[in-house]
């Protein structure tokens, strides 16, 4: 039927001329009126339908993975230095790790710490100067980007529950000693006299209940079953275009939030395109999530209820509700199971400070003498105090730009990701900061020194040798 005219109804010649005036219009119109440019490929805005067989996309990943795991090895070693150089008696709150040591930034050829700090940034961008390891960290695999889980993550959940983290396309790519300890203990706000409460083991839905009964209320284990139940997620189900061998489940908030802290899985922000541009996402903890405003590095999501919503609807799928339905997406109920599982996590205390006070300060009795020269250097010449207020949990419940690209070229390519400015970024919390390496929002800085000599040159605060040594004391306190 063209414009109300039933073509059936003429002879064969008719209708081909029909048609053909029909075409003549058409071209007529389109160089009158031209059409607007062809949209962007379907990759960079939402991920596209398989087109190839699974066989044949799981050969081919397997077939590339040495080279891409090749690539992400050279640019590590290029950027730091990932030896295993603990600090001699220092552990994290487990016990069950140490902390390491020293800055594993590597500084261009020639160039010194205090050199590069006396440049301006507009100097170090033009030279070239910016160490490799202050820049945007790109995923294992950025063009296809989804969750990675490091190997304890993937034999814990497997021996537990015999189900599959692990993926056939990439592994995890930093080195154990410069992650979290592994399980990390468990703190509630609600039985501070107890400590650890994990008894050393992860939480899974196989063993939650044995452990937690009697410590918590019905309602929170409620919440915590369903953070521990795994649901479809883009890497992880049961359909073609999954990046596990087997057909799965999903995944469980908690296969990242190890024990409500982290793992250092990483994917990328699901709310950035096109993908080039989409930055590494390291897991934050979810400790000290009740004294928090904001959650999301980027979305500023004010409750964690919505953040708790938001994550089950599209971020398990980068971003993606169209690919969220196809994959079958569990739409969890908003007036009992997400609050439910938002008073869980609102239950996670901080590790113990035991030389802190009530009002977030070191408590001269308790500290070194370098632990409190750290803290003055905090709060005074590093600017440290602006945003990590300590009466706050050491943070301030918004976002600030730090404008790192005033220290590089944008534009620049590193394994697949394109380097473009970070923009405003969630000012994360430091209390139990040394549990929690890889730092920064993508895990570009592997210690704490290498954070105190990246916001020393980003800040311009020009800290001498003993002020970031007091510094890194007075952070491993907190």
């Amino acid at each position: 039927m063209i414009a109300g005219c039933d073509l059936k109804a003429h002879t064969p010649r008719l209708r081909s001329l029909i048609l053909i005036g029909v075409a003549i219009a058409f071209a007529v119109s389109a160089h009158a009126f031209p059409t607007v440019s062809d949209p962007l490929p379907a990759d960079l805005i939402y991920l596209t339908f398989p087109n190839r067989p699974f066989s044949e996309v799981k050969e081919f990943d397997e077939r590339a993975k040495p080279r891409v795991m090749e690539r992400q090895r050279r640019l590590l070693e290029g950027r730091y230095d990932l030896s295993d150089r603990p600090m001699q008696g220092l552990m994290m709150s487990g016990r069950r790790k140490a902390v390491q040591a020293g800055v594993r930034v590597k500084l261009p050829k020639g160039v010194t710490w205090g050199a590069l700090a006396e440049k301006s940034p507009d100097e170090i961008r033009e030279q070239g100067l910016l160490p490799a390891g202050f820049m945007p960290l790109p995923h294992v695999k950025h063009a296809t980007g989804g969750q990675v889980f490091p190997e304890v993550q993937i034999n814990e959940i497997g021996r537990q529950e015999g189900r599959g983290l692990r993926r056939f396309d990439v592994d995890f790519d930093l080195p154990d000693h410069l992650t979290p300890e592994f399980p990390p203990p468990i703190f509630l706000t609600s039985h501070p006299e107890l400590g650890d409460v994990s008894r050393g083991e992860l939480l899974t839905i196989r063993n939650f209940n044995e452990i937690m009964s009697g410590i918590i209320t019905p309602v929170q284990m409620e919440g915590l079953r369903l953070l521990l139940t795994p649901f479809p997620q883009e890497e992880f189900n049961e359909t073609e275009d999954r990046k596990a061998a087997e057909a799965s489940l999903g995944v469980a908030c908690l296969d990242c939030h190890s024990n409500f802290h982290t793992n250092a899985a990483f994917h990328l922000t699901p709310d950035v395109r096109p993908q080039t541009q989409r930055f590494r996402l390291d897991t934050t903890s979810l400790r000290g999530l009740f004294n928090q405003q904001i959650h999301g590095s980027k979305r500023s999501l004010r409750s964690i209820e919505d953040f708790t919503e938001f994550e089950q609807r599209t971020a398990y799928f980068n971003g993606d509700h169209v690919s969220a339905a196809r994959k079958g997406v569990n739409l969890l109920d908003r007036a009992s199971q997400v609050s439910m599982m938002a008073q869980m996590q609102n239950m996670i205390d901080f590790p113990p400070a035991p030389k802190l006070d009530a009002f977030g300060r070191l408590d001269p009795s308790g500290a070194s003498e370098q632990e409190l020269e750290g803290e003055q250097v905090f709060m005074g010449k590093g600017g440290c105090a602006i945003c990590h207020a300590p009466q706050t949990a050491f943070m301030d419940n918004n976002m600030h730009d730090l404008k790192l690209e005033r220290f590089y070229k944008t534009g620049q390519s590193a394994n697949d990701l394109v380097m473009l400015p970070d923009g405003p970024i969630k000012t994360f919390t430091l209390r139990g900061i040394k549990d929690s390496p890889p730092y920064l929002h993508d895990g570009r800085l592997m210690t704490l020194a290498d954070t105190v000599e990246f916001f020393n040159l980003v800040l311009g605060t020009n800290l001498t040798q003993r002020e970031k040594d007091a510094l890194v004391a007075y952070l491993l306190a907190l």
